[in-house]
């Protein structure tokens, strides 16, 4: 028997009062969770390892970077996922985590962790694609800024649909495209508009299926556009693959 606030209840029936009882969500379909947003802290704690990783191992880096030839030449297409979590020095790294420990708690809490860890993956591999697509061929490029991007479009497509004030975002997402094409001319140091670019339009379209879909076909609808959104990418990579093979001449 188990004490209940009517008195006492046997096992069996507080075990089937329980599959009675509908498991939170949020208003967009994911598990409602409280506490600290675990996946956001464990994205920023992959990126400081790796980094560590990076700086103690002169291979890493080459290895891993985003390097077109490396991708079409030599079939190393996990460039394109493992060149997210690669930064160009600590002021590269600590600005993108930071911005990931801004944006990323509230994204999670209002779309459980499998939706915010799709939204995040899919913003990266969007920069990634896009830069694979028109960035210059020997140039070799690195860093969470996709998925960043991604998460500053994103945030700003949940903040209207919840009906919040969005101008502090809009403010956030203008300063930071501004900056990634004119901090070259300042000294900055070369910037790949590409991955932010990719990561932007692939964040703000993915949180828009999220955010938008009918309540009654939430989860199909989600689930469709996401993977939709992975064979656009898998065409694109394809295509962009045959053009460098035939510019490099190998057949």
């Amino acid at each position: 028997m188990r004490s209940a606030a009517v008195g006492h209840q046997c096992v069996d029936c507080v075990n089937e009062g329980a599959k009675a009882v509908r498991e939170p969500r949020t208003q967009f379909g994911g598990k409602a969770r409280t506490g600290a947003p675990i996946l956001t802290y464990t994205l920023i704690a992959v990126n400081v390892v790796m980094f560590v990783l990076q700086m103690a191992s002169g291979n890493l880096e080459r290895e891993l970077t985003l390097w077109a030839p490396g991708v079409a030449a030599h079939d190393e297409y996990y460039r394109l996922v493992t060149s997210m979590f690669l930064h160009y020095g600590a002021m590269h790294l600590l600005f993108n985590m930071w911005a990931l420990y801004v944006v990323g708690p509230p994204l999670e809490q209002w779309l459980g962790r499998l939706r915010f860890g799709t939204l995040y993956a899919l913003s990266g591999l969007g920069g990634s694609v896009l830069v694979y697509l028109l960035s210059p061929i020997n140039s070799a490029t690195a860093g969470a800024s996709g998925a960043i991007f991604g998460l500053f479009g994103a945030i700003f497509v949940v903040a209207r649909k919840l009906n919040l004030d969005v101008r502090s975002i809009a403010a956030v997402v203008i300063l930071n495209l501004v900056f990634t094409f004119v901090g070259p001319a300042l000294g900055t140091g070369a910037i790949s508009w590409q991955g932010h670019i990719g990561g932007l339009i692939t964040g703000a379209a993915v949180a828009a299926a999220f955010v938008y879909a009918p309540r009654e076909r939430r989860n199909a609808i989600q689930a469709a556009v996401s993977v939709a959104v992975l064979v656009v990418f898998a065409g694109l990579i394809t295509w962009r693959t045959g053009v460098l093979l035939s510019l490099m001449g190998v057949t």
